[in-house]
Order: C-alpha cells, then sequence, then structure tokens
C-alpha cells in the first residue's frame, strides 16, 4: 500500500475516535485495515499539522499518555481529555479492553 493511502486510512480512524473516548495506536492501526502498524500510527500523529484532528484520544494500549510525564504535550493532552469528560488519573486513562468480536462490541461480553 502506497504511504499516501496509509496516512489517510489512519488520519480517517482517528478523525472517526468520539469525543469522550479514546483508542489506543494499535487499535487505530486496526481500524485503518493496518493491523500491526502501531508505530506507524506514532509517525503519522508525530508529523500533523492539522490543527482539528484530534490527535489526544490516541493512547497507549495501557491507557497511558505516551509523552514524557509533565511535558507540555503530556499536560496539553491530559487537559483535551478531561475537558472531554475522560478521567485521567496520572496520564492514564482507565477503560475496558477493546472487544474482540463485532457482537461483543454491539451487545457486551456474554452474561453469565
Amino acid at each position: 500500500m502506497p504511504a499516501d493511502e496509509a496516512k489517510l486510512r489512519i488520519l480517517r480512524a482517528i478523525r472517526a475516535i468520539p469525543a469522550g473516548q479514546v483508542a489506543g495506536y494499535g487499535e487505530v492501526a486496526a481500524r485503518a485495515g493496518l493491523p500491526g502498524r502501531a508505530r506507524l500510527v506514532a509517525r503519522v500523529l508525530g508529523g500533523n499539522e492539522d490543527p482539528d484532528l484530534p490527535w489526544h484520544r490516541v493512547l497507549r494500549s495501557d491507557g497511558r499518555i505516551a509523552m514524557p510525564e509533565g511535558s507540555r504535550g503530556w499536560r496539553e493532552q491530559s487537559q483535551r481529555l478531561r475537558a472531554e469528560g475522560v478521567r485521567v488519573e496520572r496520564g492514564r486513562v482507565k477503560r475496558a479492553p477493546p472487544a474482540k468480536t463485532l457482537d461483543a462490541a454491539l451487545w457486551g461480553p456474554p452474561q453469565g
């Protein structure tokens, strides 16, 4: 796949994350049709110049902000997430693991 097409897919996947929700780099890559390319997502975000891209909604797989703690970017990401109602504690967002199947995503885990 050409690099420009991969970048466009990643940017579309990031823009599709609703306000108040987050996704991991790997999840963004998978949603863009590029499973296993989490580092490519990080590179695309690192070179982003679009001020309207909701870059702050992308986190590490464990829910942590990927920037150095206390840095300007770390503080900005924390503030943006909190402004959307996301609970950030010590640079981390606690969240449920991503759904493995479409049924799980739509209906939740099986009740037992």
